[in-house]
């Protein structure tokens, strides 16, 4: 089973930016993997944010947070990295990666159910 870690998490002030990143630990061919980055803040379903294709090429954001998040991903490295930017309150929450496995090649969709999470890393937006 695909696992995932996520790291980057921390305190950071109203305006800032965090750069979150997802490695795996397993020895499973990270490249056969589309990855999807969610978030649960309080109250709320947990949220899609981000996906970023096997292979680096193809992403897709949520229309929500489309315009203040940044996917990429390095294969050679095996990590995911999401970068958030002008961070508010209202953005504290855990934010996880996910998995799903030989997906269309070249695709991601944030629609998609992602079966293989990490544990997350938390986020608190405060002055």
């Amino acid at each position: 089973q695909l696992q995932l870690v996520e790291s980057g998490g921390g305190l950071v002030q109203p305006g800032g930016s965090l750069r979150l990143s997802c490695r795996t630990t397993s020895g499973f061919i990270f490249e056969n993997y589309a990855i999807g980055w969610f978030r649960q803040v309080p109250g709320k379903q947990r949220e899609v944010i981000a996906c970023v294709s096997s292979n680096g090429v193809d992403v897709d954001y949520s229309e929500f947070l489309r315009d203040r998040a940044t996917i990429a991903r390095d294969n050679d490295e095996k990590t995911v990295n999401l970068l958030m930017t002008n961070l508010n309150i209202e953005d504290s929450g855990r934010y996880y990666c996910a998995g799903i496995a030989k997906p269309p090649y070249g695709q991601c969709r944030v629609t998609w159910e992602y079966p293989y999470w990490g544990q997350g890393t938390q986020v608190t937006v405060s002055s």
